[in-house]
């Protein structure tokens, strides 16, 4: 049986557990962020590798994309390419992203205007090449 001051303790723990890895998150991505500067990344959307003094630095840079519904809908009305929704957004509506880049640019460009992109946040992944 558990007793409550060991369920007391472990709950403390936890906490304290949770603030270290909270740390550890942020000075990783204060790191990240340095990396990122230092290798003169900006905005990368896909994969780059990078192989420096013994280290490999694999960096994936996403771009998230928000839709607005109402507004794609309208565009593609007005240019009559409503038969091309149900292919390039996925009815949240999200973007298909491989449609979207096969699709030629006439039909794109023209719902541009009912999309926001923001660059999220880039992932690593750092190995040593003797591991």
């Amino acid at each position: 049986m558990v007793e409550m001051q060991d369920v007391s303790r472990m709950a403390q723990e936890w906490i304290d557990a949770k603030a270290v890895e909270a740390k550890a998150v942020e000075k990783r991505r204060q790191i990240e962020d340095e990396l990122n500067k230092a290798l003169d990344i900006g905005i990368l959307e896909g994969s780059e590798t990078f192989k420096h003094d013994g280290y490999i630095i694999k960096m994936v840079g996403r771009i998230d994309r928000k839709v607005d519904g109402a507004k794609v809908q309208e565009l593609a009305a007005a240019h009559n390419l409503t038969e091309h929704l149900s292919t390039l957004f996925r009815w949240k509506p999200e973007i298909n992203a491989s449609a979207w880049k096969n699709t030629n640019p006439a039909i794109t460009d023209c719902l541009l205007d009912a999309i926001t992109s923001t660059p999220g946040r880039t992932s690593f992944t750092i190995t040593h090449k003797d591991i």
